[in-house]
Protein backbone atom coordinates (compact mmCIF):
# COMPACT_ATOMS: atom_id res chain seq x y z
CA UNK A 1 0.00 0.00 0.00
CA UNK A 2 1.35 3.46 -0.88
CA UNK A 3 2.19 5.62 2.14
CA UNK A 4 0.19 8.84 2.55
CA UNK A 5 2.36 12.00 2.41
CA UNK A 6 1.47 15.00 4.57
CA UNK A 7 2.67 18.58 3.91
CA UNK A 8 5.42 20.13 6.01
CA UNK A 9 5.67 23.52 7.75
CA UNK A 10 8.42 26.11 7.14
CA UNK A 11 10.71 24.43 9.63
CA UNK A 12 10.30 21.13 7.76
CA UNK A 13 8.08 19.59 10.44
CA UNK A 14 4.96 17.57 9.71
CA UNK A 15 1.58 19.25 9.95
CA UNK A 16 -0.27 15.94 10.19
CA UNK A 17 -2.66 16.97 12.93
CA UNK A 18 -3.72 20.17 11.21
CA UNK A 19 -4.15 18.36 7.91
CA UNK A 20 -6.34 15.68 9.45
CA UNK A 21 -8.47 18.33 11.13
CA UNK A 22 -8.99 20.11 7.81
CA UNK A 23 -9.95 16.85 6.09
CA UNK A 24 -12.37 16.00 8.89
CA UNK A 25 -13.96 19.45 8.67
CA UNK A 26 -14.30 19.17 4.89
CA UNK A 27 -15.87 15.67 5.09
CA UNK A 28 -18.27 16.82 7.79
CA UNK A 29 -19.28 19.80 5.68
CA UNK A 30 -20.03 17.54 2.69
CA UNK A 31 -22.11 15.16 4.82
CA UNK A 32 -24.03 18.00 6.46
CA UNK A 33 -24.74 19.63 3.08
CA UNK A 34 -25.96 16.32 1.67
CA UNK A 35 -28.25 15.90 4.68
CA UNK A 36 -29.74 19.36 4.14
CA UNK A 37 -30.32 18.61 0.46
CA UNK A 38 -32.06 15.35 1.38
CA UNK A 39 -34.35 17.14 3.85
CA UNK A 40 -35.15 19.78 1.23
CA UNK A 41 -36.01 17.10 -1.32
CA UNK A 42 -38.34 15.36 1.11
CA UNK A 43 -40.09 18.64 1.92
CA UNK A 44 -40.53 19.44 -1.78
CA UNK A 45 -41.99 16.02 -2.49
CA UNK A 46 -44.42 16.32 0.41
CA UNK A 47 -45.57 19.75 -0.76
CA UNK A 48 -45.51 19.46 -4.53
CA UNK A 49 -45.66 15.73 -5.12
CA UNK A 50 -43.39 13.53 -7.17
CA UNK A 51 -44.91 14.29 -10.54
CA UNK A 52 -45.89 10.61 -10.87
CA UNK A 53 -49.47 9.37 -11.03
CA UNK A 54 -51.12 8.95 -7.66
CA UNK A 55 -52.64 5.63 -6.70
CA UNK A 56 -56.05 4.44 -5.54
CA UNK A 57 -57.17 4.53 -1.91
CA UNK A 58 -56.13 1.84 0.54
CA UNK A 59 -58.75 -0.30 2.27
CA UNK A 60 -58.62 1.52 5.66
CA UNK A 61 -59.18 4.85 3.89
CA UNK A 62 -62.12 3.41 1.94
CA UNK A 63 -63.66 2.13 5.18
CA UNK A 64 -63.24 5.52 6.86
CA UNK A 65 -65.00 7.43 4.09
CA UNK A 66 -67.72 4.78 3.84
CA UNK A 67 -68.00 4.13 0.10
CA UNK A 68 -66.19 2.73 -2.94
CA UNK A 69 -65.41 4.74 -6.06
CA UNK A 70 -65.79 2.42 -9.06
CA UNK A 71 -65.42 3.22 -12.76
CA UNK A 72 -68.06 1.58 -14.97
CA UNK A 73 -69.44 1.77 -18.49
CA UNK A 74 -72.77 3.49 -19.15
CA UNK A 75 -73.15 2.74 -22.86
CA UNK A 76 -72.31 -0.95 -23.11
CA UNK A 77 -75.43 -3.04 -22.78
CA UNK A 78 -75.71 -5.51 -21.02
CA UNK A 79 -72.50 -4.95 -18.99
CA UNK A 80 -73.09 -1.34 -18.03
CA UNK A 81 -75.75 0.96 -19.48
CA UNK A 82 -78.53 3.39 -18.57
CA UNK A 83 -82.15 2.25 -18.58
CA UNK A 84 -85.11 4.36 -19.72
CA UNK A 85 -85.05 6.21 -16.39
CA UNK A 86 -81.35 6.99 -16.66
CA UNK A 87 -80.33 4.52 -13.96
CA UNK A 88 -77.19 2.43 -14.38
CA UNK A 89 -77.90 -1.25 -15.01
CA UNK A 90 -76.01 -4.35 -16.13
CA UNK A 91 -73.82 -7.22 -15.01
CA UNK A 92 -70.89 -5.00 -14.02
CA UNK A 93 -73.20 -2.65 -12.12
CA UNK A 94 -74.56 -5.63 -10.18
CA UNK A 95 -71.00 -6.72 -9.38
CA UNK A 96 -70.01 -3.23 -8.19
CA UNK A 97 -72.98 -3.08 -5.81
CA UNK A 98 -72.36 -6.60 -4.52
CA UNK A 99 -68.73 -5.72 -3.75
CA UNK A 100 -69.98 -2.67 -1.83
CA UNK A 101 -72.12 -4.99 0.31
CA UNK A 102 -69.25 -7.35 1.05
CA UNK A 103 -66.58 -4.71 1.64
CA UNK A 104 -68.65 -1.99 3.34
CA UNK A 105 -71.94 -3.58 4.38
CA UNK A 106 -74.47 -1.96 2.02
CA UNK A 107 -75.21 -1.87 -1.70
CA UNK A 108 -75.44 1.93 -1.88
CA UNK A 109 -71.95 2.37 -0.39
CA UNK A 110 -70.57 2.93 -3.88
CA UNK A 111 -70.18 5.84 -6.27
CA UNK A 112 -70.35 4.70 -9.89
CA UNK A 113 -68.36 6.84 -12.31
CA UNK A 114 -68.92 6.29 -16.05
CA UNK A 115 -65.65 6.14 -17.95
CA UNK A 116 -64.52 6.09 -21.57
CA UNK A 117 -62.59 3.08 -22.84
CA UNK A 118 -59.30 4.96 -23.12
CA UNK A 119 -59.47 5.99 -19.44
CA UNK A 120 -60.29 2.64 -17.86
CA UNK A 121 -56.76 2.07 -16.51
CA UNK A 122 -55.70 5.67 -15.93
CA UNK A 123 -58.58 6.43 -13.56
CA UNK A 124 -57.23 3.77 -11.19
CA UNK A 125 -53.63 4.96 -11.55
CA UNK A 126 -54.61 8.61 -11.03
CA UNK A 127 -56.60 8.03 -7.80
CA UNK A 128 -59.88 9.00 -9.40
CA UNK A 129 -61.41 5.63 -8.49
CA UNK A 130 -60.57 2.66 -6.29
CA UNK A 131 -61.53 0.02 -8.86
CA UNK A 132 -62.63 -0.19 -12.48
CA UNK A 133 -65.27 -2.69 -13.61
CA UNK A 134 -65.61 -1.56 -17.21
CA UNK A 135 -65.17 -4.49 -19.60
CA UNK A 136 -61.41 -4.66 -19.21
CA UNK A 137 -59.67 -7.74 -20.59
CA UNK A 138 -56.79 -8.93 -18.41
CA UNK A 139 -53.63 -8.97 -20.55
CA UNK A 140 -49.92 -9.28 -19.80
CA UNK A 141 -49.16 -5.80 -21.10
CA UNK A 142 -51.85 -4.18 -18.94
CA UNK A 143 -50.72 -6.22 -15.93
CA UNK A 144 -47.47 -4.22 -15.95
CA UNK A 145 -49.48 -1.15 -14.93
CA UNK A 146 -52.31 -2.48 -12.77
CA UNK A 147 -53.42 -5.61 -10.95
CA UNK A 148 -56.33 -7.74 -12.08
CA UNK A 149 -58.83 -9.70 -10.04
CA UNK A 150 -59.81 -13.26 -10.79
CA UNK A 151 -62.13 -13.16 -13.83
CA UNK A 152 -65.83 -12.49 -13.27
CA UNK A 153 -66.76 -13.29 -16.88
CA UNK A 154 -65.13 -14.91 -19.89
CA UNK A 155 -65.93 -12.92 -22.99
CA UNK A 156 -65.39 -14.15 -26.53
CA UNK A 157 -65.31 -12.96 -30.11
CA UNK A 158 -68.42 -14.03 -32.02
CA UNK A 159 -70.33 -13.23 -35.18
CA UNK A 160 -73.77 -11.64 -35.48
CA UNK A 161 -75.99 -11.73 -38.56
CA UNK A 162 -79.61 -11.47 -39.62
CA UNK A 163 -79.12 -13.57 -42.74
CA UNK A 164 -80.92 -16.88 -42.20
CA UNK A 165 -78.66 -18.59 -44.76
CA UNK A 166 -75.66 -18.08 -42.47
CA UNK A 167 -75.62 -20.95 -39.98
CA UNK A 168 -71.94 -21.87 -39.60
CA UNK A 169 -68.49 -20.57 -40.47
CA UNK A 170 -68.29 -22.23 -43.88
CA UNK A 171 -71.36 -20.24 -44.93
CA UNK A 172 -69.24 -17.09 -44.67
CA UNK A 173 -66.78 -18.18 -47.35
CA UNK A 174 -66.17 -15.33 -49.82
CA UNK A 175 -68.70 -13.19 -47.93
CA UNK A 176 -68.09 -9.71 -46.48
CA UNK A 177 -67.69 -9.53 -42.69
CA UNK A 178 -67.61 -6.19 -40.88
CA UNK A 179 -64.92 -5.76 -38.20
CA UNK A 180 -63.91 -2.81 -36.05
CA UNK A 181 -60.80 -1.07 -37.32
CA UNK A 182 -57.59 -2.24 -35.56
CA UNK A 183 -59.45 -4.69 -33.31
CA UNK A 184 -57.96 -8.00 -32.17
CA UNK A 185 -60.98 -9.72 -33.73
CA UNK A 186 -59.51 -9.20 -37.20
CA UNK A 187 -56.80 -11.82 -36.69
CA UNK A 188 -59.32 -14.27 -35.27
CA UNK A 189 -61.68 -13.90 -38.23
CA UNK A 190 -58.80 -14.31 -40.68
CA UNK A 191 -57.82 -17.53 -38.92
CA UNK A 192 -61.28 -19.10 -38.83
CA UNK A 193 -62.64 -17.69 -42.10
CA UNK A 194 -59.53 -17.11 -44.22
CA UNK A 195 -61.40 -16.71 -47.51
CA UNK A 196 -63.87 -14.09 -46.23
CA UNK A 197 -63.56 -10.43 -47.21
CA UNK A 198 -63.16 -8.13 -44.19
CA UNK A 199 -64.78 -4.71 -44.17
CA UNK A 200 -63.37 -2.23 -41.64
CA UNK A 201 -65.83 -0.04 -39.70
CA UNK A 202 -65.34 2.61 -37.03
CA UNK A 203 -68.28 1.81 -34.75
CA UNK A 204 -71.01 -0.69 -33.92
CA UNK A 205 -73.53 1.66 -35.47
CA UNK A 206 -71.59 1.71 -38.74
CA UNK A 207 -71.40 -2.10 -38.70
CA UNK A 208 -75.18 -2.30 -38.44
CA UNK A 209 -75.55 0.18 -41.28
CA UNK A 210 -73.31 -2.02 -43.45
CA UNK A 211 -75.42 -5.09 -42.73
CA UNK A 212 -78.70 -3.22 -43.26
CA UNK A 213 -77.46 -1.96 -46.64
CA UNK A 214 -76.24 -5.47 -47.59
CA UNK A 215 -72.64 -4.27 -47.76
CA UNK A 216 -71.81 -7.02 -45.23
CA UNK A 217 -73.55 -10.21 -44.15
CA UNK A 218 -72.13 -10.41 -40.61
CA UNK A 219 -70.25 -8.49 -37.95
CA UNK A 220 -67.50 -9.92 -35.71
CA UNK A 221 -67.00 -8.41 -32.24
CA UNK A 222 -67.17 -9.16 -28.50
CA UNK A 223 -69.99 -11.44 -27.37
CA UNK A 224 -70.71 -9.23 -24.34
CA UNK A 225 -71.48 -6.30 -26.63
CA UNK A 226 -73.24 -8.27 -29.36
CA UNK A 227 -75.50 -9.88 -26.74
CA UNK A 228 -76.83 -6.40 -26.06
CA UNK A 229 -77.10 -5.86 -29.81
CA UNK A 230 -79.46 -8.83 -30.32
CA UNK A 231 -81.49 -7.76 -27.28
CA UNK A 232 -81.99 -4.37 -28.89
CA UNK A 233 -82.43 -5.69 -32.44
CA UNK A 234 -84.17 -9.09 -32.19
CA UNK A 235 -83.96 -9.71 -35.94
CA UNK A 236 -80.25 -10.38 -35.40
CA UNK A 237 -78.78 -13.54 -33.89
CA UNK A 238 -75.39 -14.75 -32.71
CA UNK A 239 -73.70 -17.67 -34.43
CA UNK A 240 -72.99 -20.36 -31.80
CA UNK A 241 -69.24 -20.32 -32.48
CA UNK A 242 -66.61 -18.68 -30.27
CA UNK A 243 -63.56 -17.33 -32.08
CA UNK A 244 -61.68 -16.61 -28.84
CA UNK A 245 -61.99 -16.48 -25.05
CA UNK A 246 -60.96 -13.43 -23.01
CA UNK A 247 -61.12 -12.98 -19.21
CA UNK A 248 -62.83 -9.82 -17.94
CA UNK A 249 -61.45 -8.72 -14.57
CA UNK A 250 -61.72 -5.92 -12.04
CA UNK A 251 -58.88 -3.39 -12.40
CA UNK A 252 -57.08 -2.82 -9.09
CA UNK A 253 -54.01 -0.78 -8.08
CA UNK A 254 -50.57 -2.32 -7.74
CA UNK A 255 -48.50 -2.05 -4.55
CA UNK A 256 -48.20 -3.89 -1.24
CA UNK A 257 -50.28 -1.20 0.49
CA UNK A 258 -53.31 -2.32 -1.54
CA UNK A 259 -52.92 -5.99 -0.67
CA UNK A 260 -56.00 -6.05 1.60
CA UNK A 261 -58.20 -4.42 -1.06
CA UNK A 262 -57.04 -6.87 -3.73
CA UNK A 263 -57.40 -9.86 -1.41
CA UNK A 264 -60.94 -8.97 -0.39
CA UNK A 265 -62.05 -8.33 -3.98
CA UNK A 266 -60.55 -11.63 -5.16
CA UNK A 267 -62.09 -13.58 -2.29
CA UNK A 268 -65.49 -12.02 -2.95
CA UNK A 269 -65.48 -12.80 -6.69
CA UNK A 270 -64.29 -16.36 -6.03
CA UNK A 271 -67.20 -16.77 -3.60
CA UNK A 272 -69.72 -15.33 -6.10
CA UNK A 273 -68.52 -17.93 -8.61
CA UNK A 274 -68.64 -20.83 -6.14
CA UNK A 275 -72.10 -19.89 -4.87
CA UNK A 276 -73.54 -19.50 -8.36
CA UNK A 277 -74.41 -15.82 -7.95
CA UNK A 278 -72.28 -14.74 -10.92
CA UNK A 279 -73.69 -17.47 -13.14
CA UNK A 280 -77.22 -16.38 -12.24
CA UNK A 281 -76.51 -12.73 -13.08
CA UNK A 282 -74.72 -13.69 -16.31
CA UNK A 283 -77.80 -15.64 -17.41
CA UNK A 284 -80.11 -12.84 -16.27
CA UNK A 285 -78.34 -10.38 -18.56
CA UNK A 286 -78.39 -12.77 -21.52
CA UNK A 287 -74.65 -13.39 -21.51
CA UNK A 288 -74.82 -17.18 -21.33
Amino acid sequence: MKAEVYPTDKSGGWKKDAYIRRRFFFSSFILYSSFLLLIAAIVCISIFGTGLSASAAQMPEIQRRGYLNIAVKDNLRPLGFRDASGNLQGLEIDLAKRLAVDLLGKADAVKLQPVMNRDRLSVVLDKKVDLAIARVTATNSRARLVSFSVPYYFDSAVLVTKNTAIQQLKDLAKQKIAVLQNSSTIAQVRYYVPNAELLGVNSYAEARERIESNAAVAFAADASVLSGWVQQYPEYRLLPIKLSTEPLSVVMPKGLQYDELRRRVNEAIARYTAEGWLEERIKYWGLA
